[in-house]
């Protein structure tokens, strides 16, 4: 969608182009499509993104001055594999071959930026470049992100290049070139002062749910003639004259195109190509010089200047505001349903990845057919992906697309399931038993009342852990593989009257599960199970209000005054009477009131769980609360039971229409009103209020993980956005049904005070497998087997490219992806935040013997070796100081890994034959 533009970032330079010399302008041939959005992945296939690259692979092949560079993957790899025709395919191959057709940014979609997981935004780089470097043996080293819901602040003392570091002591490993987009975005200018047709969109707008038959748009712009090629040229130098004044170089990036375009590329070229010709004739009058070029070219003649360029730290812009009144942060909580969707589908497949790949390495001959879990782990691969457009998980997308992104990733959430049921409940050979085929089953008992439970930890840590089952029961036992009781407990469910909560204590190692049988019983609960537990903390709840008024950390006796209740901004729905919210937008309409009248509040004491449940009511009458509040409390079992973290479990809704409703904690702290959230879940960033003449309430909203927005608007306040319902008469609104009327009811969770796990028995105690333990400062990213079939000798891969080997239908089972990111940031921790060095080996032996060990670029298609990085002249000339495996013996394993620092690898395991 068209709303503004982004490259990222600005910087200032110390370089001005000489007046007399001519301006370089790259035109880069480019179309926006949106994967979502108002039409779905399968309509905009149909009208017009099919016809993108057809018409664009027939067109660059008649002219060798022509360019496009290619951006989201998604519709590409749709084309290829259910349209483009084998004369399209070799075409496509030998366009990119000679650099003419440029694939830029590479990931299956063009990602948000501010509501995503990082997880999520590698995940999706991942696949796209897995594919087209399996494809065509391209790296995309250039990315293109235009339409992210971040800021367009242009700067015209700085001017809109930049040159960004991270903090020490990465350094120049994670500096990043950025070109900001001016003011017109990345669309063309479609005005024509000589006429009042639009001009340089000639292929025309594209039509739904069809294209037309004979292939002619309506709307089309003026052509270029004989009668018109003056007037155009004069128009498009003006506006490159324009976008120079931002620059200090002597180069003008000129994005050709706009949402939905090149769709019918021959009329595009072929009115482009005489007024380009015509520039370049008369450049001297003009002053301009034109070229067909893409986004490599035009960063090659960038660095290729003789600038000295200032290097700026780590930063973001965040919130972004168009005007006054348009502060971009409603989005951070739009479609909470579709939010909490996508991010339960990531951690299934996580949590897939990891289980197939140790099943792998055990057990290459197992009966879990190694296509058909690929193929699984694929699907869902694929909807976590697409999910992460900047139309997608940020709930800015139309109600149908919306339904499309969950229909997608509850399909693939399904398939995944069965996966991981296969991977517990088959046998392992034809000497392993099933895992439920163990004493459990005895002869002559009853198991109609029986429910067996596996539960999994994806994470390199060891656990002791509280997991939640729902049980139709009001009495149940929990017994481990041994057959001994477990400490469990049993409560009616807070949301339902027919199902009960069954509440169980875990002790998981890393990669490790566990398999439990719960099953009716009257037996009580074993004296073992009761001792040893203590409190946390100590809540304290107002007996007239029923809302919360304290909370005590008992360890170190420490107290805070705090209250939680729910509040809500009123919204405007009339364009006519004021501001409004949408989607995007959240304009506060007046200070927030209380969203309900009426608190009833009970307390369910538990050996495992105290919980306490508050409900709201909107009205003193009402019989349904509206909002609710489950504040469960976990009781300690000496040093076993990681008991530091509060968990909170919110009910939300059906909201009123046009109200914005939030979650406000009320402290005795003292915050001045600053708080820090996490940038997609990586970096956290200071977030200091700031006074505003208009808007200051939305302005100062910031994304938090899952995703909220989160503002502190008053000292020792925290208030969390937790649901926003929506409706106004904008024509744009209404006119792709983008309005926000969501009735849903969302249940989002949060958590408070998260500290490191507490120490306890050795996990490979009761566990059938040993377990993978990292250092508490260190988490496996990533743990999977990606499929892409490529040599890691880039030289050797291009020759089979070259034979035209088909890759796609022999996936590599044996390669596996390893990702380890350090958590901390430099001096955030006296210890945790120094260097960690571990060796892989070690680590991993828990699952095989490790054999080969190859370091790799983030989304793994380069080898770090091999890998040159630009350098660009700086005042501080830093120089490289990358940290690579040593060669040879045990000492090759040894990784070091600093903060903040993600290191991906190829691992190879011995081979085990059995």
């Amino acid at each position: 969608m068209s709303f503004l533009s982004v490259l990222v970032f600005f910087l200032c330079c110390c370089y001005s182009a000489g007046e007399n010399e001519p301006i370089q302008t790259f035109v880069i041939p480019h179309s926006h499509m949106d994967v979502g959005w108002f039409t779905t992945i399968k309509e905009s296939m149909h009208a017009y993104a099919g016809n993108v690259y057809t018409s664009v692979t027939e067109e660059l092949s008649k002219d060798k001055d022509r360019r496009f560079i290619a951006v989201e993957q998604e519709f590409f790899r749709l084309w290829w594999d259910h349209v483009a025709t084998d004369t399209h395919k070799k075409q496509v191959r030998q366009l990119v071959k000679e650099g003419r057709l440029e694939f830029i940014l590479g990931g299956q979609v063009m990602h948000d930026e501010a509501v995503t997981d990082l997880d999520d935004e590698i995940l999706q780089m991942t696949e796209g470049h897995g594919f087209l470097y399996e494809t065509f043996g391209v790296r995309p080293q250039f990315s293109w992100h235009v339409d992210p819901l971040e800021p367009l602040r242009p700067r015209r003392k700085t001017r809109n290049y930049s040159l960004y570091g991270e903090d020490p002591p990465l350094k120049e490993k994670q500096q990043i070139f950025t070109h900001t987009m001016d003011q017109f975005s990345y669309c063309t200018p479609s005005n024509l002062p000589f006429s009042n047709s639009s001009g340089f969109y000639w292929n025309g707008v594209a039509l739904f749910p069809d294209p037309p038959k004979n292939g002619v748009y309506p709307n089309m712009s003026l052509p270029v003639t004989k009668e018109t090629i003056h007037a155009y040229a004069k128009t498009m130098v003006d506006n490159i004259k324009q976008r120079a004044a931002w620059f200090r170089t002597n180069h003008v990036l000129w994005p050709w195109g706009c949402d939905k375009q090149f769709y019918n590329s021959s009329v595009q070229f072929n009115n482009m190509d005489p007024l380009m010709k015509y520039i370049n004739q008369n450049s001297k009058e003009f002053g301009v010089t034109v070229q067909y070029a893409t986004l490599s070219e035009y960063f090659q003649a960038i660095h290729q200047s003789d600038v000295v360029w200032e290097l700026r730290g780590s930063e973001d812009f965040l919130p972004y505001s168009t005007e006054p009144h348009q502060a971009w942060t409603g989005f951070y909580a739009s479609r909470n349903v579709l939010k909490g969707v996508a991010r339960r589908a990531s951690s299934q497949l996580h949590a897939a990845e990891t289980l197939f790949t140790r099943y792998r390495i055990s057990f290459p001959d197992g009966p879990v057919a190694k296509n058909w879990a690929l193929e699984k782990l694929r699907a869902l691969r694929w909807a976590v992906s697409e999910v992460q457009h900047h139309d997608g998980i940020t709930g800015t997308e139309s109600p149908k697309v919306a339904d499309m992104y969950v229909q997608h990733l509850t399909q693939g959430m399904m398939g995944v399931d069965e996966l991981l049921a296969a991977l517990f409940l088959l046998p392992h050979s034809l000497e392993t038993p099933g895992i439920l085929s163990s004493h459990y089953h005895k002869k002559g008992v009853h198991h109609a009342l029986e429910q067996h439970v596996i539960v999994y930890n994806p994470l390199a840590w060891n656990i002791t852990t509280i997991i939640n089952v729902t049980v139709a029961f009001p009495n149940a036992a929990v017994l481990d593989d041994d057959g001994q009781l477990v400490p469990a407990q049993i409560q009616r469910s807070a949301q339902s009257n027919v199902t009960y909560d069954l509440f169980i204590v875990v002790d998981l190692g890393g990669l490790q599960h566990r398999k439990y049988l719960v099953k009716l019983s009257e037996e009580k609960c074993s004296a073992r199970s009761e001792c040893g537990r203590t409190g946390s903390y100590e809540l304290m709840f107002d007996q007239d209000t029923n809302l919360l008024h304290s909370i005590t950390h008992l360890q170190d006796k420490r107290r805070v005054m705090m209250t939680q209740d729910f509040w809500e901004y009123q919204a405007n729905g009339d364009v006519k009477a004021g501001p409004i919210s949408d989607s995007y937008i959240f304009s506060a309409n007046g200070s927030a009131v209380r969203s309900y009248r009426a608190v009833e509040m009970e307390i369910i004491p538990g050996k495992i769980v105290t919980e306490i449940r508050q409900y709201f009511y909107r009205d003193e009458g009402d019989k349904d609360y509206t909002y609710s509040i489950i504040t469960r409390v976990p009781e300690c079992f000496g040093s076993r039971l990681q008991c530091h973290r509060l968990e909170q479990r919110y009910w939300v809704g059906p909201l009123h229409l046009n109200t914005e409703v939030v979650l406000r904690t009320s402290s005795s702290l003292k915050n001045n009103r600053t708080l820090h959230t996490d940038d997609n879940g990586y970096q956290m960033m200071k977030r200091t209020y700031r006074e505003f003449i208009t808007n200051t309430v939305a302005r100062n909203y910031f994304p938090c993980d899952r995703a909220h927005g989160a503002s502190s608007q008053a000292n020792g306040q925290l208030e969390v956005m937790l649901h926003r319902r929506l409706w106004n008469n904008l024509p744009w609104n209404l006119g792709y049904n983008l309005t926000l009327n969501d009735s849903s009811v969302v249940r989002p969770a949060l958590w408070t005070n998260p500290r490191s796990h507490g120490m306890r028995r050795n996990p490979d105690d009761f566990s059938p497998v040993r377990s993978v333990v990292l250092p508490p400062n260190l988490h496996l990213l990533s743990f999977s087997v990606p499929g892409w079939n490529y040599s890691p000798n880039h030289a050797v891969h291009l020759g089979h490219i070259k034979s035209g080997k088909d890759l796609h239908s022999e996936p590599d089972y044996d390669r596996v992806l390893l990702r380890i990111m350090h958590l901390f940031e430099e001096g955030e921790d006296p210890e945790l935040s120094k260097p960690v060095t571990i060796n892989l080996k070690d680590v991993l032996q828990g699952i095989g013997e490790v054999k080969g060990l190859e370091e790799r670029s983030l989304t793994g298609t380069w080898d770090i070796t091999t890998l040159r990085r630009w350098t660009w002249k700086t005042e501080d000339n830093l120089e490289s100081n990358s940290t690579m495996c040593p060669s040879g013996g045990d000492g090759a394993f040894n990784v070091t890994i600093s903060p903040k620092e993600i290191r991906t690898f190829f691992v190879h395991f011995a081979s085990k034959n059995f």
